[in-house]
């Protein structure tokens, strides 16, 4: 019985109250805490926010509370100490590859549970199959795309045709990188050839570098890691070459949360970068820029990212209904069309490609199409149990060898034996 017959029928019989003509009291109001990362510049709280008073609007007796907790990492971090401390939150976005974490602390439900209707199921399948890789597990799916990306390769039109290259036609292979990059790299350090972040999301740069040379760097169980293969060894030592041999990169490491003002600034010609910065590039850059798949040497590859939408389990079942529908919502094909010109993110599904608005977007700025383009090559990002740890390893290795404290054989076979420990358990 719902709240509101309960306190009709607490004073009149419902049926005498109809009679008179008694008004029904409003439906009782849900309201749903979410949590948020933004892991790049630009405005995008005030785009969520908007999408959120437009949702309010349609659906009144929803009440979603969206609050931003930073990067990914202080997103998971917040929303697990708010479940942990028993404060109200039903949903959140949080990194694609924290679904094992989740599971593990038994805090997510499966959307599958949700599902009542064919319309239901039918959105549930409507999504790109690569990004709903880092998704599903078990045949159950655990996380819904929202703000997901592919890295992509963006370049400085105007720095290759001032270095007498084609302006129209970058990289396509590690070898054209090379050669390119040298021509593009100024003696007096003005500007580099080639710029690839190593601080913030370092593995998940190298798994592009990995898959680029045949190798996946973990099982889709979550329970093994190849981080010492020799094709991920060779993978890090040309990263690590192209400062150290070519003199295309600088020494050392660059950081994430700059190289996109790096590129704007003209300091780097090429930068590999998430497609969440691509309309912050276009409305900031005062050169002409192209966006291109990441060069290929055995493959062309680039791992998903970016976030999912979860449900918690510590809510009502009104509740989990409620943030159902609101994802539901938030990702239908309009509201994924407008996300993706807005951002840079993807499209999460096929629909929000045959919108009008994506469809005459990118007809104009064909960049726009790029990150999707380069699913056929996706795979998905790293994600493991106990991920962070797992993560953490890599990223030590990586920096390690390209700032010279370690070679990248000796590096990437101690992240393997830390991997190696973590996840013995789990198999």
């Amino acid at each position: 019985m719902t709240n509101f017959k309960k306190r009709l029928l607490g004073g009149l019989a419902l049926s005498t109250a109809l009679a008179v003509g008694a008004a029904l009291p409003a439906a009782a109001e849900v309201e749903l805490t979410m949590y948020y990362p933004i892991a790049v510049g630009g405005p995008l709280t005030a785009v969520v926010d908007g999408l959120v008073a437009d949702f309010q609007k349609e659906h009144p007796d929803i009440k979603v509370n969206a609050i931003y907790a930073g990067n990914y990492d202080d997103t998971r971090v917040r929303a697990l100490a708010a479940l942990n401390a028993g404060e109200p939150a039903q949903l959140s976005v949080l990194f694609s590859i924290d679904v094992f974490e989740l599971l593990e602390q038994d805090v997510i439900v499966a959307f599958d549970d949700l599902v009542e209707t064919e319309e239901d199921q039918e959105w549930l399948d409507s999504f790109y199959p690569g990004l709903m890789a880092n998704g599903v597990v078990d045949g159950k799916t655990w996380g819904i795309p929202f703000q997901r990306s592919t890295i992509v390769m963006y370049w400085n039109k105007d720095a290759f045709a001032e270095a007498g290259l084609d302006p129209e036609v970058p990289p396509s292979t590690w070898g054209e990188m090379v050669e390119m990059g040298k021509a593009l790299t100024k003696e007096d350090g003005s500007q580099w050839g080639v710029m690839v972040p190593s601080t913030g999301y370092a593995y998940w740069m190298f798994q592009a570098f990995a898959l680029q040379n045949g190798i996946e760097l973990m099982n889709s169980e979550g329970t093994e890691t190849y981080f010492d293969d020799p094709a991920a060894v060779e993978a890090l030592e040309y990263w690590l070459s192209l400062s150290a041999e070519h003199g295309v990169m600088p020494r050392g490491t660059i950081e994430w949360g700059t190289l996109r003002q790096n590129f704007l600034d003209g300091q780097a010609a090429i930068m590999w970068h998430t497609t969440g910065n691509l309309t912050a590039v276009r409305n900031e850059a005062d050169f002409d820029f192209g966006v291109a798949l990441l060069p290929a040497n055995k493959r062309y590859g680039s791992p998903t990212g970016g976030g999912n939408f979860y449900i918690f389990k510590d809510s009502s079942e009104e509740e989990q209904q409620a943030a159902f529908t609101f994802i539901k919502w938030m990702t239908a094909p309009e509201r994924a069309a407008a996300w993706s010109i807005e951002t840079g993110y993807m499209g999460v599904t096929p629909a929000a490609y045959e919108t009008e608005a994506l469809k005459s977007y990118i007809e104009t700025f064909p960049q726009a199409a790029v990150a999707r383009d380069q699913l056929e090559y996706s795979a998905a990002e790293l994600s493991t149990y106990e991920g962070g740890r797992v993560r953490q390893a890599l990223e030590n290795a990586v920096q390690a060898a390209l700032t010279g404290s370690a070679t990248p054989a000796d590096a990437l076979a101690e992240a393997q034996a830390t991997a190696e420990r973590l996840l013995r358990p789990y198999r």
